[in-house]
């Protein structure tokens, strides 16, 4: 695989990774569309070795976590997707790359672990700057309280949910 291509798959790579029940994950069928493979061939294979997918690798999202995922990616509401799909952590796709024996598969993993890494530096670095700016409003008077107050709000604001728009059911 080119080396550009390659960059060009991590950051898409980003936008595939998904925040449920918790944890980072990707969804089945993004992953096999990295992988190349369908997402049926996908399911199949990692249901014939089940046991290397323990709930904390892999899980399936219930019905309300589809319907809630499906209107933030606007996907179809017909067609496509039959059943829920699987959700993968960062060991689940690890684990992936032993049972799906392919070159790109090995490289594809290779991408998506950095990827996995560079999200925890970023939520890591977004902590240590709310760290900061704690310290920093100790240190100073309240002249410049209107300014920390707007700071936090802004970072606040980058982890709290959308609001759906549109209509919803």
């Amino acid at each position: 695989m080119a080396m550009n291509k390659l960059i060009l798959e991590e950051t898409q790579i980003a936008t595939q990774i998904h925040f449920i029940r918790g944890e980072q994950v990707m969804l089945d069928f993004d992953l096999a569309t990295l992988y190349g493979v369908e997402t049926k061939v996908l399911k199949q294979t990692v249901k014939r070795n089940i046991i290397r997918f323990p709930e904390d690798f892999m899980f399936e999202l219930t019905s309300n976590e589809w319907s809630n995922l499906r209107s933030q990616i606007v996907t179809s509401s017909w067609g496509g997707i039959r059943y829920q799909p699987f959700a993968f952590t960062e060991q689940g796709v690890a684990m992936l790359s032993g049972i799906l024996k392919s070159e790109r598969a090995v490289e594809v993993n290779i991408a998506i672990m950095r990827t996995f890494v560079q999200l925890r530096k970023l939520m890591s670095s977004n902590k240590e700057l709310s760290k900061k700016i704690n310290d920093m409003e100790k240190n100073y008077d309240e002249k410049f309280q209107i300014i920390f107050d707007a700071i936090k709000r802004l970072i606040g604001e980058e982890n709290k949910p959308r609001k759906l728009i549109g209509f919803n059911k």
